[in-house]
């Protein structure tokens, strides 16, 4: 089949009459196609010059037409202008043109004109078409900076979708809002439709069809641990009540960041309700610090480990499950054709890394917060939205902080990083993988944690107490027998 490409200024009259040739063509020769680009006279010159440095060809006049060999991947081939057009159609298919320069003027004129319109009917179309409106959420943070670069990349929610974002946080932050909206503007995405910042309360989150909720600060100082879990109360239980009152009622909440994640996606289900089946949290951040450690001590790069499971509370006491977990591409003995994988726990061969270099170190990254500033937690974040909207990779463990409901023996009420899927714009508890159970003693340890998180913070239990640093090393320690 011959495929023939004709671009012109859209008031150029050899244009014209290269067109209603090429029409004849295709409507009289069974395997000739033609595809029609017309450009604006202001900026034709300009398109042509990208077109010619990109195909590396040499035409500076309107048409310029070539065929693109769909048999050799659809690679163009430069034809020239009207007059090797004429040439060509005359050689191959004994076809001429006798369209007279009074009518070649006149069809110009209706060509400018009907891109003038369509032009101006895609501009209507673009105002009618809403962007998806994302919200952050404490935006004064320092992760937004990192955050907001990958939203508005066509990254994550697609290089079709463009999108209107609001920066939302307390008052006394508003110099420094106005400043993050200012850097936005700059950035001149092709994707960000509009930027704006919110200090008003009564106004968050309305229209909102993704709210992103970073690490908060409160107004109050703290100084134990269980006024720091009840001053999450308060916030969480607005951001819940204006999440039900002004957002999109199939609104997307994803939780981040490195402190109480799991207990703030809790309190917002509680005081939102309504939209508590689609409030999820991060743990990508705790994933990719694992998968980072075992790296470093197989030396090769961490892209290669997958599969890692992150269980339990994704900001405290968890437990990372190397199982499941496989590395790609290693230098050993055994090699494979591509895809082929070693388990990690059959290449680690020093029992004392694993179970208690291994734990402590991520028992100090978990607790402390090192290691995870805001590249790392923005990249989870925008890395987590995107599986949420196009799915994960195929065949590949995500870990997932989402409410229990039971699966694996663990209480309901409480959210609960586990193993998961993303497709068709939800996720799947992976409950059907093998030797993946967890001992009465971890579930026992991991929820304990969660439950009296959740009671404390809601007033109904004074102290928090938890569990023994001895009986850590212990409970993990069979990760070296599997």
């Amino acid at each position: 089949m011959a495929k023939f490409v004709i671009a012109g200024k859209a008031d150029c009259p050899y244009y014209a009459k290269a067109e209603l040739l090429a029409d004849y063509l295709q409507k009289n020769l069974p395997d000739f196609r033609i595809f029609k680009i017309t450009q604006h006279p202001d900026v034709w010159e300009e398109w042509l010059e990208d077109l010619c440095e990109k195909n590396m060809w040499d035409h500076r006049s309107s048409p310029i037409i070539w065929r693109e060999l769909l048999d050799r991947g659809g690679k163009g081939l430069l034809l020239g202008g009207y007059n090797e057009f004429l040439e060509h159609a005359q050689l191959y298919y004994g076809v001429t043109s006798s369209m007279t320069t009074e009518l070649m003027m006149i069809i110009a004129q209706e060509n400018l004109q009907a891109h003038v319109e369509e032009d101006l009917e895609k501009e209507v179309l673009k105002d009618v078409i809403s962007p998806l409106q994302v919200w952050i959420a404490s935006a004064s943070t320092n992760v937004c900076y990192h955050l907001i670069p990958l939203l508005v990349s066509g990254e994550v929610f697609g290089m079709d979708t463009e999108l209107s974002l609001t920066l939302f946080d307390r008052e006394h932050t508003e110099d420094c809002l106005r400043s993050i909206v200012m850097e936005t503007e700059d950035l001149a995405s092709p994707f960000l439709r509009s930027v704006s910042f919110c200090t008003k309360a009564d106004e968050a989150f309305l229209q909102a069809q993704v709210i992103i909720i970073l690490d908060d600060s409160t107004e109050e100082e703290v100084y134990t641990l269980e006024s720091c879990l009840r001053s999450r109360l308060p916030l969480c239980r607005s951001y819940g009540h204006l999440m039900e009152k002004n957002a999109h009622k199939s609104v997307k909440v994803i939780v981040g960041g490195k402190t109480f994640v799991n207990l703030k996606a809790t309190l917002l289900m509680q005081y939102a309700p309504n939209i508590a089946s689609n409030i999820i949290a991060v743990a990508l951040g705790v994933e990719g610090q694992a998968k980072a450690a075992v790296a470093r001590k197989m030396k090769t790069t961490s892209a290669h480990i997958k599969d890692v499971i992150i269980w339990g509370n994704i900001s405290g006491n968890n437990y990372v499950d190397l199982r499941k977990a496989k590395v790609y591409n290693y230098e050993s003995a055994v090699k494979g054709p591509p895809g082929y994988y070693h388990s990690v726990l059959n290449l680690i061969f020093d029992r004392e890394w694993v179970t208690k270099e291994f734990v402590m170190m991520l028992r100090d990254l978990s607790s402390t917060g090192k290691q995870f500033g805001g590249i790392l937690a923005a990249h989870s974040i925008a890395t987590t939205l995107k599986y949420w909207y196009y799915g994960s990779p195929p065949g590949e463990i995500v870990s997932l902080g989402i409410m229990s409901e039971g699966q694996f023996g663990i209480p309901e009420g409480i959210v609960f990083s586990m193993p998961v899927k993303f497709e068709n714009g939800t996720w799947v508890v992976l409950t059907d993988l093998e030797d993946i159970e967890l001992s009465k003693q971890i579930l026992n340890r991991l929820t304990e944690d969660l439950i009296q998180e959740k009671l404390v913070a809601m007033g109904d239990l004074l102290i928090f107490k938890p569990v023994e640093e001895g009986n850590l090393i212990n409970v993990l320690s069979h990760w070296a027998d599997v």
